[in-house]
């Protein structure tokens, strides 16, 4: 919820800022504010995903498929994400969150998200998402429909492939009961 207003702001923002292509790269400058940091005075862990979530709305506005996807009345999910922490982003620091679209498969879009200050990696994570439309996935073949067709050679990197079948839950139509 407190990254709410953010988000309403960067959805308008956005359509200021110069348009990309989906499958470009977005930078979106940003400061560490109160609101982001834990007692240790550093953007708090949990707080980096939602960050990037800003990172990955503004490559949607900018390159003109956020507004597509709304009008079909679809909306972006997190499927599964993994980040790595190299370095603190402490209180006012300025940071970007530089965004892509690193490959595709049958069934989610994969992005790379990196928080860059002073020209350093400071965090990376890898996001696979889908769109939904009342509960049910969009198949990425209605997105390609939309919001146009991947480059020919966005080929999705094999250790996302390892990644997403080491991590993957059962599907919510097959049963995934808690046993230990």
């Amino acid at each position: 919820m407190h990254l709410l207003l953010r988000t309403l702001m960067l959805l308008v923002t956005s359509r200021r800022r110069a348009p990309l292509s989906l499958w470009g790269t977005s930078s979106l400058p940003l400061r560490v504010l109160p609101t982001d940091i834990d007692i240790a005075m550093h953007v708090n862990n949990g707080m980096y995903f939602s960050l990037m979530d800003l990172g990955r709305f503004d490559l949607m506005v900018r390159a003109r498929a956020w507004d597509k996807m709304r009008a079909k009345g679809w909306s972006p999910v997190v499927n599964l994400e993994t980040i790595t922490f190299r370095k603190s982003l402490t209180l006012w620091q300025q940071y970007t969150i530089v965004t892509r679209i690193v490959g595709v498969d049958e069934r989610a879009i994969y992005f790379e998200q990196r928080m860059v200050s002073r020209g350093e990696v400071y965090a990376r994570a890898y996001i696979a998402t889908r769109l939904v439309h009342r509960g049910a996935p969009v198949s990425n073949e209605e997105i390609f429909a939309v919001v146009g067709r991947p480059p020919a050679d966005l080929v999705l990197p094999e250790f996302l492939v390892r990644w997403r079948e080491e991590n993957a839950l059962p599907s919510t139509r097959r049963p995934a009961p808690h046993v230990w």
